[in-house]
């Protein structure tokens, strides 16, 4: 794989746990998702007007990110009940294990191949994975809704991840990104203000945080969007849809860090442990041909 997505991909990586640390370490996640859609768009747009590029290119295929948008409306809406109910570095390595879907969904209907070095090291990466979120009398079933909630938000980020990488081979990354958010905006604030404590209302729920941690609610937008960007990039430049998301997995110990240090989270040294696993599997992914 070209030393360039590779950089591209590790970047993301490194970036992406910072809004789901946010979304775990607030007071108002559900404020906080939807100002990271809102502030990404915003970011996506600036970006294109001054590199020039035209948000009107996607007229030549907007269906795909209307599909990005609808999927990244689950995914966030997963992910932040997950979060409420799990620890981060328990469940987001769940959330993240898009890349055997991608592989299983390539394989059955887009009749992609992967060479057994590829495979082997998506494999080595889901294994490590999982297993970091294991913890001796804490099974993975020991929150079955949460888990269950876990896989959905992974299902829906394989899905949008391949929307994505299609949408990036004929349109520029930012303009892909600007519309998805454009879609998820409106159906995201309906189901967080539907499913809101009845004892709160829609701005309080949705737009207090903007007043008690504007500070987080900027940064967590911001990362999201350069995290997502150099993802994007990477997949025009040619990378393949599995091998980079992989090596996003790297984003995992990152997780496990900011839950053991910084969220109290229990047995950061074993899920650090198992991280070897994933690294493994992620030179692996590198080094194949």
């Amino acid at each position: 794989m070209d030393l360039t997505i590779v950089g591209l991909a590790l970047a993301s990586a490194a970036l992406h746990p910072l809004r789901d640390f946010f979304i775990k370490g607030n007071a108002y996640p559900e404020g906080l998702c939807l100002a990271a859609i809102m502030s990404s768009m915003i970011f996506a747009a600036i970006h294109a007007l001054v590199l020039g590029i035209d948000l009107m290119s996607i007229r030549a295929i907007w269906p795909l990110p209307l599909a990005s948008g609808l999927g990244m409306v689950f995914y966030l809406s997963f992910v932040v009940i997950t979060l409420r109910e799990g620890d981060l570095s328990s469940y987001y390595p769940i959330t993240r294990a898009s890349p055997l879907f991608i592989v299983v969904f390539s394989f059955l209907f887009l009749e992609q191949s992967y060479s057994w070095p590829v495979l082997l090291g998506i494999v080595m990466v889901f294994c490590g994975a999982f297993l970091l979120q294991y913890s001796r009398g804490y099974g993975y079933l020991a929150q079955p809704r949460t888990l269950a909630v876990a896989v959905s938000a992974m299902v829906a980020h394989g899905l949008l991840t391949i929307v994505d990488a299609r949408a990036v081979q004929v349109v520029e990354p930012m303009v892909q990104f600007f519309w998805a958010s454009l879609f998820a905006i409106i159906p995201t604030a309906v189901f967080f203000a539907r499913n809101r404590p009845p004892d709160r209302s829609v701005v309080e729920f949705l737009f207090a945080g903007w007043r008690h941690t504007p500070g987080s609610f900027f940064i967590a937008g911001f990362f999201a969007y350069v995290s997502y960007i150099l993802m994007l990039t990477a997949f025009q430049l040619g990378g393949n849809v599995a091998a980079v998301s992989s090596l996003r997995q790297a984003s995992i110990p990152i997780s496990v860090l900011l839950g053991g240090l910084l969220l109290k989270e229990f047995n950061m040294l074993g899920r650090l442990a198992w991280s070897l696993i994933l690294a493994a599997g992620i030179a692996v992914i590198i080094l194949a041909k």
